[in-house]
């Protein structure tokens, strides 16, 4: 399976705290992991571990920082000859703050320069073409997330949207996707769309959704440690059990067991090792 993801390469910092403090105070970090992220590094991780051949479309700057995510993406078997190298550009960073609860926030360093262009996207389209997949992460801009989508269309591939459709390309992203993940919130945004599978996430499961029925799906029963990478581990597992011919039940009950097998440790990156051969 080739799949293509079209999304954000950055270094994730996460500090595990046992209280985020007051403002004007302090508090001693008790773990601190520095990994490769974003969510298109994460899903292609995930997509790795599970068997298929990930390319990933991003972006990163011309810093120490982006040699070592890419030697890093390298290692995790990801195809990374689309990722763009801006010069005079830092690497995107993201900064989690993690409780012992669960709780998390962010602070990120995304600007415009690390986001894709359509000329970024354009320079990567004879994979998109051939792609079996292609996931497009909708916190890209509109335009670039759109010419994602047209190419993989083009070749025949499984168009799979994360995120929350940017107004002015809604209706011509629809028109191209077979599936799109989505929050409750998102969700609401896209009304009564008919045509691609959707899948919900709620805080009490996921709901699949798609011409012909509805499958409520519970979460599993792992300890929650940190929330934070499930979402790129289902849209990665999602789309592996619909390209391995799973229903629409079982793709949707692969992705949410994927979740769970992410949520047990700090930070976003996946761990699906164990999970590589669905049945």
């Amino acid at each position: 399976m080739d799949v293509v993801v079209a999304g954000q390469l950055a270094r994730d910092l996460v500090l595990l705290v046992d209280e985020v403090p007051e403002a004007g105070t302090s508090a001693d970090a008790r773990l601190r992991r520095e990994m490769l992220g974003g969510k298109g590094a994460n899903q292609a991780v995930a997509l790795a571990q599970l068997g298929a051949r990930p390319v990933l479309i991003a972006v990163r700057g011309d810093d120490r920082v982006g040699e070592e995510l890419i030697a890093q993406a390298e290692r995790d078997g990801i195809d990374v000859g689309y990722v763009a190298c801006r010069e005079g550009v830092a690497t995107g960073l993201i900064v989690e703050a993690l409780d012992a609860g669960g709780g998390w926030r962010y602070l990120q360093h995304l600007p415009e320069e690390v986001l894709l262009t359509e000329a970024d996207i354009d320079a990567a389209a004879p994979a998109l073409r051939a792609a079996d997949a292609v996931l497009v992460q909708l916190q890209q801009p509109g335009p670039a997330a759109l010419a994602a989508a047209r190419y993989g269309r083009e070749g025949g591939a499984l168009v799979v949207l994360d995120g929350e459709l940017p107004a002015r390309e809604r209706d011509r992203l629809i028109a191209l996707a077979d599936v799109i993940r989505a929050d409750e919130k998102e969700a609401a945004a896209l009304g009564n769309v008919e045509g691609p599978l959707i899948m919900i996430a709620k805080s009490d499961g996921n709901v699949v959704r798609w011409k012909g029925g509805e499958e409520f799906i519970p979460l599993t029963d792992e300890k929650v440690v940190d929330t934070t990478g499930a979402g790129d581990a289902l849209t990665a597992a999602l789309t592996v059990g619909l390209l391995r011919g799973m229903s629409p039940i079982g793709a949707g009950r692969f992705a949410v067991a994927a979740a769970g097998a992410t949520v047990g440790h700090p930070g976003g990156r996946p761990d699906l090792g164990e999970m590589s051969s669905p049945h």
